[in-house]
């Protein structure tokens, strides 16, 4: 772990990441590839230190309340995080400016700030975003090592329905040949179904690599599931998309399921679910 001071906290579409790189060891991570032109070693984390400050100048000169997300590029509840309490210093300023936030993480120290999360929600809005990938425990200690199982996830979208906070989860990426079952996605709609989230975020069933990315995945497939990286080899090549064959049926399970059940599905509902600022606050603030 290293600190810097940044330049700059929010993205044009008020998008933030407060540390750059991850611990989590996730075998299929994008974050990985090249093309992001990491300087350092993923796993030394960048830490913005003067995120907050940067934060709050952002927030100050803003005309209009707006959502603001972290969570897409790195995730904001890193295990440094439970010392830095950055992520959380942060989301002190968002409650205090009274703007909408989503944040999007694997792990369960978002516990930590469901009470600034219930706060914001009720001047605004806060959508935590969970992704779910593997509902078996034991495979999912392999896709994704040091970080919170799918259970504890699910147990923190169970909380947030108790508090009243909406969730979403971002069922992606589905490893052919090792978690794209039906069993598998079952399980896991039954996990959205129970804990009553607005809607389910899938591009396809499947994932993509690329350089970088793609070397690290194959390395655990020779750890973890001998034979299957000539399996992916020699069906795939190096595409970037990488679909399960039973994608199709997958998908249609999810999305019939998400129909019937009332949830969002389509990638465009979700980010325009994600992104709007509600109108009863933008209507109180009028009058």
């Amino acid at each position: 772990m290293h600190f810097v001071q940044a330049k700059g906290i929010l993205s044009q579409n008020n998008g933030m990441n407060i540390y750059r790189g991850c611990s989590h060891g996730c075998i299929y991570c994008d974050s990985r590839s090249r093309c992001y032109g990491f300087t350092h070693a993923f796993e030394d984390i960048e830490v913005k230190k003067n995120a907050p400050e940067l934060l709050e100048q952002a927030l100050r000169s803003k005309r209009h309340k707006c959502m603001i997300g972290t969570g897409a590029m790195c995730d904001p509840y890193l295990p440094a995080e439970k010392e830095l309490q950055l992520t959380r210093k942060c989301l002190e300023l968002i409650d205090r400016y009274e703007y909408g936030v989503t944040v999007l993480t694997k792990s369960n120290l978002v516990l930590r700030d469901l009470d600034l999360l219930q706060s914001i929600n009720k001047k605004a809005k806060a959508v935590v975003q969970m992704t779910l990938t593997t509902y078996d425990e034991e495979l999912c200690r392999k896709i994704e090592p040091h970080v919170s199982t799918t259970r504890e996830r699910f147990e923190v979208l169970m909380r947030c329905k108790e508090l009243g906070i909406p969730t979403l989860v971002w069922m992606t990426p589905i490893l052919p040949f090792i978690n794209d079952t039906r069993e598998n996605i079952e399980g896991l709609l039954d996990y959205c179904l129970l804990a009553g989230v607005q809607g389910i975020l899938v591009f396809d069933v499947g994932v993509t690599l690329r350089e970088g990315d793609r070397e690290y995945f194959y390395q655990a497939l020779d750890r973890d599931f001998p034979s299957i990286r000539q399996k992916y080899i020699s069906t795939y090549g190096n595409a970037y998309d990488i679909p399960s064959p039973y994608a199709k049926e997958l998908m249609a399970l999810i999305q019939n399921t998400c129909v019937a059940n009332g949830m969002l599905c389509s990638p465009k509902e979700c980010f325009t679910y994600l992104h709007e600022f509600p109108e009863r606050y933008v209507q109180q603030t009028l009058f």
